[in-house]
């Protein structure tokens, strides 16, 4: 028999034996099957309109296109400060359902949203001002740069919304919750896709705006998206406390974690940006070709992302609920899939690569740019996904240190070396080859240290019991 209870003004509380959302019982496989399908809804309908997007992007022209690829760094870096503060705020909120204090998840949940507001703010601002020189360092050209400045100017004004949205969402799924965030991903998804050919060609009243109406459809749609995530979150959830006391104990909760993980966020960036100069001194042309691969590459990489992303809900409520096999096996579990998802990747790829890339783009020099890194780039997914895995393992431990000396390793020590090496031996053809080698050998030590944590934290709770015994 199951009961379900709500303390006045709080979190709902479902007390069935085998909930939905308590994922200390049950089947791991039917929790990660759950959690990852709904989350695949949302990734798929964002990555499939970022293609389609670029579809249209494709057709207003090539300068167009690299002007796109160049503002890459620079979004991943801004989302980065959203992903990293997320990671912190569900890694304490997935323990602290695991323990069962819902009231001090609500106070997490409220403090969150409010410090990544006014964090996302202050970074938009920020970086509004440094467009210029931060393309000019990219190396855009006289005529790239004015394409990809005018398009991040409008982009940021849905940087906090974005943000906003991203954590939300997090938050939800933290707390067990999979289909709404799912559902809500797909949404604003479906609006970019609708609002952007009436602002990029100029249908109906709306003015032909070319490249900077795919940056104002982005914006729309994430607005609308917004709204619909606070009525779920503050009206059918009640997750908001709307106070202030302890907000400050929150955020050293949720910075010990997202702080490390902002910056480990911030490194992939960086190493993509030092990719991106590479491939700029082989013309406009190459770094074109490069993010249309880039993106058809994304559609299917994102289900190695949505496996990671949902097994951390998975590993932070055991983990505080003291279930550290049920961890093991979600990870193990995990790995394989990951492993035998990116050998399929990579068949599809070099099968279908080049026709996928003329439906988006019939520039002959692009074409041959972005079929080039579908044969090696496409090698690296499976290897993506062990360390992704590891990386949101640790990071809902409650351990942000070891993903960020991975990501230190995988740009300082190993990607950017490759990098430079492969492209003095091999042209950018080098490039995407030492991204390769990096991926496959950082993911052989991700899953090595995750292991090794969890296993030297099972024999110290047997030791403490034996212990507690005697």
């Amino acid at each position: 028999m199951s009961e379900s209870l709500a303390k006045p003004g709080g979190v709902r509380v479902d007390r069935t034996p085998a909930s939905n959302r308590d994922l200390t019982q049950g089947s791991i496989s039917i929790h990660m099957v759950r959690l990852t399908s709904f989350m695949m809804l949302g990734m798929v309908s964002f990555t499939v309109a970022s293609l389609i997007e670029t579809v249209y992007i494709g057709q207003v022209g090539t300068s167009a296109l690299a002007a796109v690829g160049f503002t890459f760094p620079l979004v991943y870096t801004l989302q980065g400060f959203s992903m990293g503060l997320s990671v912190g705020a569900s890694s304490v909120v997935a323990r602290t359902i695991g323990m069962g204090d819902r009231e001090k998840v609500k106070r997490l949940a409220t403090h969150c949203l409010l410090l990544v507001t006014v964090v996302s703010l202050l970074v938009g601002c920020v970086s509004y001002f440094l467009l210029e020189s931060i393309f000019s360092l990219l190396g855009a050209s006289d005529v790239i740069l004015p394409l990809a400045v005018a398009y991040m100017s409008i982009w940021l004004m849905g940087l906090p919304v974005f943000t906003v949205s991203f954590v939300g969402t997090t938050l939800m799924r933290a707390s067990g919750d999979a289909i709404t965030p799912g559902y809500l991903m797909a949404i604003g998804s479906l609006l970019h896709v609708a609002i952007a050919p009436f602002f990029i060609f100029g249908i109906g009243p709306c003015p032909e705006m070319g490249l900077e109406g795919a940056a104002l459809s982005f914006v729309i749609a994430r607005y609308i998206s917004c709204i619909m995530i606070a009525y779920c979150f503050i009206v059918r959830d009640r997750m908001m406390l709307f106070d202030l006391t302890g907000f400050f104990g929150s955020c050293r909760e949720i910075l010990h974690v997202g702080l490390p993980s902002v910056a480990t966020n911030l490194i992939m960036p960086v190493s993509m940006s030092v990719v991106t100069r590479l491939l700029a001194g082989h013309g406009a042309v190459v770094v074109a070709g490069f993010g249309v691969a880039s993106r058809i590459e994304s559609m299917l990489i994102m289900l190695i992302f949505a496996v990671s992303i949902s097994i951390s809900p998975v590993v932070g409520q055991n983990w505080g609920a003291r279930q550290f096999d049920r961890i093991k096996k979600a990870m193990r579990i995990s790995n394989i899939f990951v492993l035998l998802w990116g050998g399929m990747s990579y068949l599809i790829l070099i099968t279908f690569g080049e026709y996928i890339v003329s439906m988006i783009n019939d520039d002959p020099e692009v074409v041959e740019t972005a079929c080039n890194y579908l044969l090696i780039g496409p090698l690296s997914v499976g290897f993506m996904g062990v360390m992704s895995i590891a990386t949101h393992s640790f990071n809902s431990l409650g351990k942000p240190v070891p993903p960020l000396i991975l990501s230190l390793l995988q740009m300082i020590v190993v990607g950017i070396p490759l990098a430079l090496l492969g492209n003095y031996l091999w042209g950018y053809m080098g490039i995407f080859a030492g991204q390769v080698l990096t991926a496959i050998c950082l993911s052989v030590v991700a899953w090595y240290w995750i292991r090794h944590t969890i296993n030297v934290r099972i024999a110290r709770s047997r030791i403490h019991k034996v212990t507690h015994r005697v």
